[in-house]
């Protein structure tokens, strides 16, 4: 997605409902000097492209998005992760790359997606109480 794109499905996906090119154009202008045919040819590439469906209202169209900014952002991750000739290197090398606040992100992400049913893995209890397992009897006792 293009700059010019990117800054008109930034406006569709913050509003969250159909939107007219007027109403894009107005926003628009507020930070640069645009007209309203540049815009519309922008919404109907989006179009186009799938990004947003469009109905007829009057002469003119109301836009919404397909899908969210989320979609968006996980679709150029996984067209990037595919294209690597070691997605597992890759991956490490995002990782890295990431903040500690991102990484909590990633981790609840990951328990979401993996649901209730997932069992963690039973603590070490013997190497938390410095070799001895809480109950179990001592060596040579006989028990």
């Amino acid at each position: 997605m293009g700059e010019l794109e990117d800054a008109v499905m930034t406006r569709v996906w913050k509003w969250n409902r159909p939107v007219t090119v007027r109403e894009v154009l107005e926003d628009l202008q507020q930070e640069r000097s645009i007209a309203y045919t540049t815009v519309m040819t922008v919404l109907d590439n989006l179009h186009q492209k799938g990004w947003v469906r469009r109905e007829a209202e009057g002469r003119a169209y109301r836009y919404e998005a397909v899908s969210t900014r989320a979609a968006y952002a996980a679709a150029l991750m996984n067209e990037a992760w595919s294209q690597s000739d070691n997605p597992a290197a890759a991956l490490v090398a995002f990782f890295g790359m990431m903040s500690e606040e991102q990484r909590l992100s990633l981790r609840d992400a990951v328990h979401i997606v993996q649901g209730p049913e997932t069992v963690e893995a039973p603590r070490d209890t013997a190497a938390e109480t410095g070799g001895e397992n809480p109950g179990s009897a001592p060596e040579g006792d006989g028990r």
